[in-house]
């Protein structure tokens, strides 16, 4: 088994005065400046802004893509940056004091493991920094006024510390005071897609992959997709997305010889355990029959308010197994987390960029510092895998699953290994010549060669296969003999599977009763629609309506979901005097909404971004739309897409990769750049733009270039 290291908390009193002008904690981490970097990197912009950076070593290459961040969201960057430094309430206020105590936790991680990272992530974090503040001395009016060229390596390095451990405290203390949020794999219907098929399945007898992940539009909640091509000669050659603000973040793409494309799997990493206190001594718990000091944390910020700074001192508690998060009389509540202190991301995906066969890849996987998410893989020599990936916890007991707190009076009673990574699930190859997932469980991942849950004691998630999801495997399943360009029709697939699964009944219900004339020709209308999300299809709108409403009444399928039949359930009306009332009123709120209940789906759903306003198909998974988007309601009524759909990228494995990509919010945040909302249109014609990846293509393509700085 593997066991988990370099977890263990620093001892005694820990206290971080990083106010005013937080100076670096470390010897050898420089603010960052000027010397070499600009001579040593070359920024490309082809169509549409994409950037192709070429520079001498990783950190004039850290250098150019933090430039180009810099260029295209340089407020978001900054902000960013300010936020991993815990020093956002010294420059926007109270509001923030939540946010610095739990960045300052996460800023003293990483700079305690600073010294230990590999030189090659140390050297894209420092070149990044060094861009920044570059930046910033050029171009200080473009940027908040409080903006300083301070930034270090360690900032850009707080980012990788510790992903999920606020979410599962959060669920946990929910449970504690009596509400039932459970852990959700992209509960909302947000998430991701991803495909892969083999050769068997492709016309040119090469790998095919799909990337498409799902996020809020432009820079929401801080983040934001960066398409972007990395090349260092003889070291690393990719291209793929890069979040703003990181230079490695949970990215996906291709190199020469292989690709991978994510989704997210939600994994249980957390274990909540429940420590005896040791009521003689103050700050001290018992374990092992020993009473062990408790780790005191003391962290100061400095805020702002009413023109004045004032501090706020805060103390955090921590045991040998973990974080302390609540505590009581006679027990403290903390929580094991494998993904707790975890640094190493970066290196991790800079191994995985620069491997070239399915052998060093998964060395690479093989490090474990990526914690979660389903990876789909193909290369060059034809192979396909997929692996629910998770550094899972092997347990000695049942899973609490974020509700229950095990009780721990000895070592042996909490989990201290994880489960290897050969006992993950797992495909290579499969029969079906397919892959996909789009957030649901590893069970179906290919109906030919179902996975079964491991046998070893640990979090496994249930069985679920939603709608889009079973839409996806009728979408792959059906493609025999497939060019790339014939994948990528197959993904702007405007299907709406939950209208095939429950139209036939909403039909025979409305059709058993007297009705107005309205009703009556809505109807007729449904019956008609070929239920897809197409521009031009009328029927969607007024059943996207009815769908509200039902769900709002408690309506329900007439047959659930059954895993013995993972992709013909649910279906069927189970409550049809309820779908009735909902249509009558769907039909009301069309004609009110939308002036019309027989409105075209793109006259009421559209892609709103910059000075671009046109017509999309797509719709929301519970719709059971593939190519899901989530709207807002704009105030003339007209359905906004703002969610969903962001980045996708499809890529053909030759001789040299074939590749088309959109990125929908363009390549920058500023309402002014050309490239705000240039791809917005081709996103909405369900086009894709060609990708220029060799330096052929481009120095075809090429429209500036420049060395920055």
């Amino acid at each position: 088994m593997e066991r988990l290291i370099g977890r263990a908390p620093a001892r005694g009193l820990v206290r971080l005065y990083l106010v005013g002008g937080l100076a670096p904690l470390l010897a050898g981490c420089p603010a960052g400046g000027t010397t070499g970097f600009p001579e040593r990197v070359e920024i490309r912009r082809t169509s549409f802004g994409v950037p192709h950076i070429l520079a001498d070593d990783l950190a004039a290459l850290g250098y150019g893509l933090a430039w180009c961040h810099m260029e295209d969201y340089g407020p978001l960057v900054v902000e960013r940056l300010t936020m991993a430094r815990g020093e956002l309430a010294l420059h926007l206020g109270s509001a923030h004091i939540e946010s610095d105590f739990w960045w300052r936790q996460r800023y003293e991680q990483a700079a305690r493991a600073y010294p230990s990272l590999h030189r090659d992530a140390r050297d894209l974090y420092e070149g990044y920094a060094a861009a920044v503040n570059r930046y910033i001395d050029l171009h200080s009016t473009e940027l908040p006024a409080w903006a300083t060229p301070e930034f270090t390596g360690v900032d850009v390095a707080t980012h990788w510390a510790d992903e999920t451990l606020d979410g599962a405290k959060r669920r946990f203390r929910s449970f504690r005071v009596g509400k039932t949020t459970r852990r959700s794999a992209a509960s909302s219907g947000d998430g991701s897609n991803a495909w892969a098929f083999g050769p068997s399945r492709s016309a040119s007898g090469r790998a095919i992959l799909v990337r498409n992940p799902h996020l809020t539009w432009g820079a929401g909640r801080y983040s934001a997709y960066y398409e972007a091509h990395l090349t260092v000669p003889g070291v690393i050659d990719f291209y793929g997305d890069f979040r703003v603000g990181y230079p490695m973040y949970f990215n996906g793409g291709f190199n020469r010889h292989l690709g991978w494309s994510t989704t997210n799997n939600s994994p249980d990493l957390e274990e909540f355990y429940a420590l005896a206190v040791d009521t003689e001594t103050a700050e001290r718990y018992l374990l092992d029959g020993e009473s062990r000091p408790l780790d005191r944390q003391t962290i100061e910020i400095r805020v702002r308010a009413e023109g004045t700074i004032e501090s706020a001192t805060r103390d955090f508690f921590h045991t040998e197994l973990g974080p302390v998060i609540e505590r009581s009389s006679d027990t403290l509540f903390v929580v094991r987390s494998a993904d707790w202190g975890e640094y190493r991301r970066t290196e991790q995906f800079l191994r995985m960029m620069q491997a070239t066969s399915l052998g060093e890849w998964m060395r690479a996987m093989r490090m474990r510092a990526m914690k979660e998410s389903n990876f789909i893989y193909a290369d060059d020599a034809g192979n396909i895998y997929y692996v629910w990936n998770a550094a899972l916890p092997l347990l000695p007991h049942d899973s609490g699953r974020d509700t229950v707190a095990i009780p721990v009076r000895f070592r042996d009673d909490a989990w201290s290994e994880l489960v290897p990574f050969d006992s993950l699930p797992q495909l290579l190859n499969p029969r079906g010549g397919y892959l996909h997932n789009e957030n649901d469980s590893f069970h179906y991942t290919s109906l030919e060669d179902p996975l079964e849950t491991p046998s070893v004691n640990a979090a496994w998630p249930e069985p679920q296969l939603r709608l889009r999801s079973q839409l996806s495997l009728q979408l792959v399943r059906g493609a025999e003999g497939v060019t790339l360009e014939d994948v990528i029709q197959l993904k702007h697939s405007p299907r709406m599977l939950r209208a095939d699964r429950v139209k036939d009944d909403l039909i025979g219900a409305v059709r058993s009763d007297t009705h107005s004339a309205d009703v009556r020709g809505a109807i007729d209308l449904v019956e008609a629609w070929p239920n897809t999300s197409a521009t031009d299809s009328r029927g969607g709108s007024l059943f996207e309506l009815w769908v509200d409403r039902y769900d709002a009444l408690g309506g329900d399928y007439a047959h659930p979901w059954d895993p013995e039949s993972p992709a013909s359930t649910p279906a069927g009306l189970g409550d049809p005097v309820a779908a009735v009332r909902a249509f009558r009123e769907a039909v009301e709120e069309a004609v009110e909404i939308y002036g019309s209940w027989d409105i075209t789906w793109g006259a009421s759903h559209r892609v709103r971004w910059g000075d671009v306003d046109v017509p999309v198909s797509g719709c929301h998974s519970r719709l059971g739309c593939f190519r899901h988007l989530g709207f807002e309601r704009d105030e003339d009524g007209i359905l906004r897409a703002y969610t969903g759909d962001a980045w996708i990228l499809a890529v053909e494995f030759g001789d040299v990769p074939r590749a088309y990509s959109v990125l929908v919010f363009g390549q920058s945040a500023d309402p002014s750049s050309p490239h705000h909302d240039d791809q917005a249109p081709l996103f909405a014609r369900q086009e894709l733009k060609r990708v220029a990846f060799t330096e052929e293509e481009i120095e075809a393509d090429l429209v500036r270039r420049y060395r920055p700085g």
